[in-house]
């Protein structure tokens, strides 16, 4: 058997930490779940990694945000890193931060490395709904929290279509029609994924919600179930609202064999890649499939070798059809189990952090799984961000790949042509893909669709919520509306409306 390289990276720690305290005056800021996790961390391997810490990740936190929480991090913990660095938002940061921490110290640039984040959106909403002031550390009010509405154009912005909850039906509702399902069979795939993920929620002792739901219970529109944005209700879409912290500590072979640590606690990273989509959604050449995505996906797979070759998986899961279009990709059945966390749903949703927490959820998986692998991948912002990573219990059979892990210029030539915005547009325009919009007493605010004209231009325009006829051929459950022709013309507020033909 070859002898394996010192440099060779694995995880050998893991914590995390889920502080449900009501009392938003007892409840825990994000440094302090952050110290939390890494000390639980630290114990689950077995060994003083702290004194060694040589890089640290904080992961992008909005809940409470500071100065400098890298900083205030070390003085918590008590060491001072060379490397302490403060990441950008995105689900998949955490994926990136422990690929990037495993070529450091394959490279011999680290020793230790930790990737740690939290957040405590939870108590900041209880507190800011009692009025009351919360005894943390000094938060920077000045911080920019970046969001959609700061980097997309105005003409998403305008139509109310720029968050994640009423960007990424878009998505769903065109690959339905490209997989040739009936709206009503991609809403029955999706409850029915989603029940699978809230009983891996309901097995999990860090879980926000510890409950599993049928697929009736998540497709059917209630009162504690509201319709958000067409088609998707309020248990399926992630749950911001927890005090999480995940933690996750990185070295060589070489070093976690002089401190003692098991190899059977060993988790080694295997390789990964990352790809991104046009941060403006409207600048992508259609709403089916990303090539990003697969691309990053085919990446790992050739790279392990084999078709599905996963024997645990988490896949992205901001809302369903993420996990649909990857299992689809990795050649996997409607019935794989996709997640070994219970999904931003029901585990929760500590916004860029999940991740850290899907990736001790495997390590804990794998640990009891001798010679299995995984596969880690995540998703950020509006299905623009991607990156996978593959853990295995084994050392990789061709080492750790040096080379760049970005799979884009492969991505970007899959690219077909982007079809030429139109603001100004009167005639007849072919449904490309769309979303209803819902307020939080359950009605229709409106509805914004995407579309072609003849001359294979796209266009943005609204639905009247009073344009019953047209909102009903949206909805219909057993016909997808995409391609439908419509007719377009110039509304009193400057922008255009659609209205089926």
């Amino acid at each position: 058997m070859k002898p394996i390289d010192e440099h060779t990276p694995v995880i050998v720690g893991v914590g995390e930490i889920t502080h449900r305290e009501k009392r938003p005056e007892a409840g825990l800021e994000p440094v302090a779940l952050m110290a939390r996790a890494v000390r639980a961390a630290e114990q689950d391997a077995g060994a003083k990694l702290l004194a060694g810490l040589d890089s640290v990740d904080v992961v992008c936190q909005y809940s409470w945000p500071y100065a400098d929480a890298p900083g205030l991090l070390a003085r918590r913990l008590r060491c001072q890193p060379a490397r302490n660095v403060y990441g950008v938002v995105g689900g998949e940061a955490p994926v990136r931060a422990l690929h990037e921490a495993a070529l450091r110290i394959a490279r011999g640039e680290s020793r230790v490395s930790l990737v740690v984040g939290a957040e405590a959106q939870y108590s900041v909403s209880a507190a800011a709904q009692l009025g009351a002031r919360l005894p943390w550390s000094a938060r920077d009010d000045n911080a920019k929290l970046l969001r959609g509405a700061d980097y997309l154009p105005p003409l998403v912005v305008k139509h109310g279509v720029f968050q994640p909850i009423t960007v990424y039906p878009f998505y769903e509702n065109a690959t339905l029609a490209h997989w040739g399902q009936t709206p009503r069979q991609a809403w029955e795939e999706s409850c029915a994924l989603w029940a699978r993920y809230s009983e891996v929620a309901a097995r999990n002792p860090h879980a926000w919600r510890r409950e599993a739901f049928t697929a009736q219970d998540i497709a059917q529109v209630t009162p504690d179930n509201r319709r958000i944005a067409w088609p998707y209700t309020k248990r399926m879409v992630a749950n911001p609202l927890v005090n999480m912290g995940a933690a996750v500590f990185l070295t060589s072979v070489g070093h976690a064999r002089a401190l003692g640590i098991a190899p059977q606690r060993w988790v080694y990273v295997w390789g990964g890649a990352a790809a991104e989509e046009p941060r403006d959604y409207l600048l992508r050449d259609q709403y089916h499939r990303s090539h990003a995505q697969d691309l990053v996906l085919e990446t790992v797979l050739q790279q392990t070798g084999g078709v599905s070759p996963f024997e645990m998986l988490e896949l992205y899961s901001c809302f369903p059809v993420v996990p649909k279009m990857a299992r689809r990709t990795l050649g996997l059945g409607p019935d794989a189990q996709m997640t070994s966390t219970g999904g931003l749903s029901f585990f929760g949703a500590p916004l860029s952090n999940y991740m850290t927490h899907a990736a001790a959820g495997l390590v804990h998986a794998l640990r009891a799984a001798p010679g299995k692998t995984a596969l880690l991948y995540g998703q950020g912002e509006y299905v623009t961000k991607h990156h996978a990573l593959v853990m295995g219990t084994q050392p990789a059979p061709q080492g750790l790949p040096a080379q760049d892990y970005r799979v884009q210029a492969q991505a970007d030539a899959r690219r077909g042509a982007v079809p030429p915005l139109v603001l100004d547009y009167a005639g007849q325009a072919a449904l490309e893909t769309f979303t209803v919009i819902h307020g939080r007493d359950g009605r229709v605010a409106h509805g914004v669709v995407i579309a072609r004209t003849p001359q294979g231009q796209r266009l943005m325009a609204r639905v009247a919520p009073d344009d019953t006829a047209t909102l009903a051929v949206l909805t219909d459950l057993d016909r997808s509306p995409v391609g439908r022709q419509g007719d377009v013309t110039a509304g009193e507020d400057g922008l255009l409306r659609w209205r089926a033909a």
